[in-house]
């Protein structure tokens, strides 16, 4: 089983998610996140193989969230999910070692494929 954490401010776009990601017979979203510091609690807590992360958040970023998760949990790949894809967050996604960069406005062609292909490159 797929392990996969949401992270979104907008309850609306994380049961959009869960929903498509429930389709899948092998991926279960074993929990929800709507700021950075909860989603770093839930990841400690709940060990998923993927964290699915919003880049605009209250408290801490998505950006700065990844980066911290990927230095206590450097196993974790976090895909980032945003409306916001400007090259200036592509590269900081890069340079924050998020496994993917994902605009919600493709997301549902490509976030299951996008998760098989990183759990098979492990």
């Amino acid at each position: 089983m797929i392990k996969i954490l949401l992270v979104d401010d907008d309850p609306n776009i994380r049961r959009g998610v869960r929903m498509n990601l429930a389709l899948e017979p092998d991926f279960s979203v074993v929990g929800e996140a709507d700021d950075g510091w909860e989603a770093l609690r839930l990841a400690r807590e709940l060990q998923p193989d993927i964290v699915v992360m919003d880049i605009r958040l209250p408290s801490l970023d998505g950006l700065s969230a990844a980066e911290r998760l990927r230095q206590f949990q450097p196993q974790c790949a976090v895909i980032i999910l945003t409306l916001y894809d400007e090259p200036s967050n592509r590269k900081r996604a890069e340079q924050v070692g998020a496994a993917a960069f994902i605009p919600k406005q493709k997301s549902d062609d490509k976030l299951v494929d996008v998760i098989r292909k990183i759990i098979l490159e492990r």
